[in-house]
């Protein structure tokens, strides 16, 4: 913890872009892949996602949910995009890299590091090299796409105010425990980042509804940005830079190719909506929910469109992935 208070001390004194978030996350990997044997508890990282899936779910205001029903098409488009990068990637490993085509196909999907490592195990892919390229592709768009944004003076662009916007301890209250209560039952019901899509979608259906029971304190804000850098950086170890490097500088090729594709998906498709090329960028991006969108909350941004966009695709890759696989190795086998 003190490592993640540190680093988000130093990002702060050097004007970095989203400091809560990148200190903590450049400073514990930095560590844990110099060695030292610090930890993330589970329940850390849970807490961060509950507070982003809580913020995030307080945008969905009555407007909101009607601007985001009429680009549907353009979500929907950008959830095949991310398939297409996939069939890309899967593509470039093997060539680049000599990947079989199980590990090369789970390793570039668009989805969760964890979800895709369970399928990876399940269709007797590599595992460790699965789970090492979502880390590595999250990583560069983490820290690639804040920095960009900022050097480009790209912010503020399509602001997006949350319904309530008066902390009220008795209404803070009864949100939490809502939103916990829903990300315990996802939890048993095994599905998908529980504590992110719980409180999410609580949140949501309460603000859409009009129920504004109370906004989340900046310094909780903060907290959570915080305990989200801290679990990434954690998700690194000593032999993460020498492992596998062929296949490593193919997954960073794929990850870099994959970007200046979405730059060019999101100018097509602002062609046609009536949203800043800048906020459908980070809608269509190869990065994670929770990571892309507080990268928008932090660049006032579009919010809910970013996060319709990613949630959308994260469920459409999950359902999608495993029936494709099977698909692809049918048709080589035969």
């Amino acid at each position: 913890m003190l490592l993640a208070v540190a680093g988000a001390g130093a990002a702060l004194v050097l004007h970095a872009p989203m400091p809560w978030l990148l200190g903590p996350l450049l400073l514990v990997a930095a560590t844990r892949m110099a060695g030292l044997a610090s930890a993330c508890p589970p329940a850390m990282r849970q807490g961060g996602q509950w507070v982003i899936g809580t913020s995030l779910g307080l945008y969905f205001t009555p407007m909101v949910v009607a601007h985001i029903g009429v680009h549907a098409g353009f979500i929907v488009a950008s959830s095949l995009f991310a398939v297409a990068l996939a069939a890309m990637g899967t593509w470039m490993l093997m060539r680049l890299a000599g990947t079989d085509l199980s590990t090369a196909w789970f390793a570039s999907a668009i989805g969760g590091a964890s979800e895709m490592a369970n399928l990876a195990e399940r269709h007797q892919a590599r595992v460790d090299r699965v789970a090492s390229a979502h880390s590595l592709r999250i990583l560069m768009v983490v820290v690639i796409v804040p920095f960009a944004y900022q050097w480009a003076g790209l912010s503020g662009l399509d602001p997006t105010i949350p319904g309530p916007r008066e902390v009220r301890l008795p209404g803070l209250m009864a949100l939490a425990a809502c939103t916990c209560v829903a990300a315990l039952f996802m939890k048993r019901l095994k599905l998908t980042n529980p504590w992110v899509l719980g409180p999410l979608a609580v949140a949501a259906v309460l603000t859409a509804n009009g129920i504004e029971w109370s906004a989340l304190p900046g310094w909780l804000m903060n907290v959570g940005q915080l305990l989200i850098g801290w679990s990434l950086g954690d998700r690194y170890r000593p032999d993460f830079l020498h492992a596998a490097p062929r296949f490593m500088g193919a997954v960073a090729l794929y990850t870099g190719v994959s970007l200046a594709l979405t730059a060019v998906l999101a100018w097509l498709l602002a062609a046609w909506a009536d949203i800043p090329w800048a906020t459908l960028l980070l809608a269509t991006t190869p990065g994670g929910i929770a990571e892309m969108t507080l990268t928008a909350r932090a660049l006032a941004l579009g919010v809910p469109i970013v996060t319709a966009f990613h949630v959308t695709r994260m469920i459409f890759v999950l359902l999608v992935t495993g029936p494709i696989h099977r698909w692809l190795t049918r048709a080589r086998s035969g």
